[in-house]
């Protein structure tokens, strides 16, 4: 069996496809996986074991273009079954003209008309729902079985060793560390800096703390090292891959994040995670899935709350009240 899935949104969201693979691996030991996914995201997926190829769509240059080269290569591919895991045209389009045998995806796709099997899409913040690895599980289900498989990523042994070599340098080898990682795409969905400093604050010196994210977030990392004034943080945002990253993630005592891509790094390593949620609500359903996890939200009833799935660049209500949570209340690390 020759399989391709397509998962062009976030990061996020290709770390929470990656139990579709997983699953078709089980059943079909002997079948070909292909995944494609948006440039930027295709290092998350290095050293995979159970994928053949990562094909990689710009998005971001010439799309349309892009797109139809895409669509020829997938065509020469022949595949016995298309998945599709994202909502959109642009990967509709692609599922439709595939030349696939089976087409599969969520109905809310709008060429999902053409596909062979659909499968709803259901979101509902006002009742605990299904997560979206249940949801992308689903599409899958009528050929495997309706097992829940968890995320999975593959850092290699020089990812590991250079996070060894990371830990060495600042002086924590075979100590006890904690991650911070404080940044987001979304403004809405990012626990203020005042907020991490506090933390930090709460946290003390008795273990190393490490800032992380990508290079653009290294500002935020650096002013939040600073305003701390505490010796054990320090800023490794931009050293590290996402492999890398999750790799350090694995061994700490604990992750702080907030609604966003480190969350679901961690829960594809089981690493254990304190996540913070402010505009967004678990009930979506991209709440963490490690054995170790805890939520983190405002005790205020706030009829706004949640504004919308993704988050926003500002608050609509000019407040950000729901990004008011009360630290006091986090678990013990040790």
């Amino acid at each position: 069996m020759k399989c391709l899935i397509i998962q062009t949104a976030f990061l996020g969201d290709v770390i929470l496809a990656t139990p579709v693979i997983e699953q078709i691996r089980k059943h079909y030991p002997k079948a070909t996986i292909d995944i494609l996914v948006r440039k930027g995201n295709e290092s998350l997926l290095d050293n995979h074991p159970h994928i053949r190829q990562v094909f990689v769509l710009n998005k971001g240059q010439e799309k349309y273009r892009n797109l139809w080269r895409m669509l020829k290569t997938i065509r020469q591919a022949q595949y016995d079954k298309v998945i599709n895991l994202h909502r959109f045209a642009s990967s509709g389009f692609l599922s439709a003209f595939s030349g696939a045998k089976e087409k599969i995806g969520f109905n809310k796709n709008p060429f999902s008309w053409t596909f062979d099997k659909r499968v709803p899409h259901q979101i509902d913040p006002s009742v605990g729902g299904q997560h979206e690895v249940q949801r992308n599980l689903a599409l899958v289900t009528h050929f495997t079985d309706d097992a829940l498989v968890l995320p999975s990523l593959y850092p290699s042994k020089d990812d590991f060793r250079y996070v060894a070599e990371i830990l060495s340098t600042q002086g924590s080898a075979n100590k006890k560390y904690i991650t911070l990682a404080p940044a987001s795409v979304w403004f809405t969905k990012r626990l203020p800096e005042a907020k991490w400093v506090e933390l930090i604050g709460r946290l003390g010196d008795q273990q190393s703390i490490f800032l992380i994210g990508a290079p653009g977030d290294k500002a935020l990392c650096d002013r939040i090292q600073e305003t701390a004034k505490n010796n054990s943080a320090k800023v490794l945002a931009g050293q590290l891959s996402l492999l890398q990253s999750a790799a350090l993630m694995q061994g700490a005592a604990m992750n702080y994040v907030n609604d966003s891509a480190p969350l679901h790094l961690a829960s594809a390593m089981n690493a254990p995670v304190t996540a913070f949620f402010c505009s967004t609500v678990p009930n979506f359903g991209f709440g963490p899935l490690s054995e170790k996890a805890q939520i983190m939200e405002s005790s205020e009833e706030l009829p706004c709350r949640p504004c919308g799935l993704h988050g926003k660049k500002t608050c609509p209500k000019g407040h950000f009240k729901c990004s008011l949570i009360d630290l006091k209340n986090l678990e013990s690390i040790s």
